[in-house]
């Protein structure tokens, strides 16, 4: 069974956010000439990377709830100010969520395949639904 990792996404509002972001940063590396992937670099690399790169995903806590996933790619050893770092390089397909509300926390944490929400488009009246109506009917246990 896949073992996940969740991250909290500091200075993101909602999901479309955080896409927006995504997007940007795509593109700058293009116009750099950079290959366009998206990576998150964190201090810690994951003792259980095998794990994890075993079908497992980034989920992405915004606003204290569980809103979104990327599929994880690859861990990649990063320099950071001469500093050893790990890159989390994620897929660009940016996967809504049943909301799920989580406190915060530094760093990532790893996340089991059990208490992964499930895909948003994957819940039976939840699609095309409002970001915040989601959140509300999921803080009152309707989604």
């Amino acid at each position: 069974m896949a073992l996940h990792i969740i991250k909290l996404c500091v200075g993101c509002d909602s999901l479309s956010d955080l896409a927006d972001w995504q997007k940007k940063r795509l593109k700058e590396k293009r116009a750099k000439g950079q290959k366009p992937e998206l990576v998150h670099v964190t201090r810690m690399t994951p003792k259980r990377a095998d794990e994890v790169l075993d079908g497992g995903s980034l989920y992405w806590v915004i606003k204290g709830q569980i809103a979104a996933r990327q599929k994880l790619l690859a861990f990649r050893d990063v320099k950071k100010n001469g500093i050893p770092h790990c890159g989390l390089v994620y897929d660009k397909v940016l996967v809504p969520v049943v909301a799920r509300p989580r406190r915060a926390f530094q760093g990532w944490r790893y996340l089991s395949a059990e208490d992964a929400p499930p895909d948003l488009a994957k819940t039976k009246g939840a699609k095309g639904l409002p970001e915040a109506l989601q959140r509300e009917l999921a803080a009152l246990g309707l989604l």
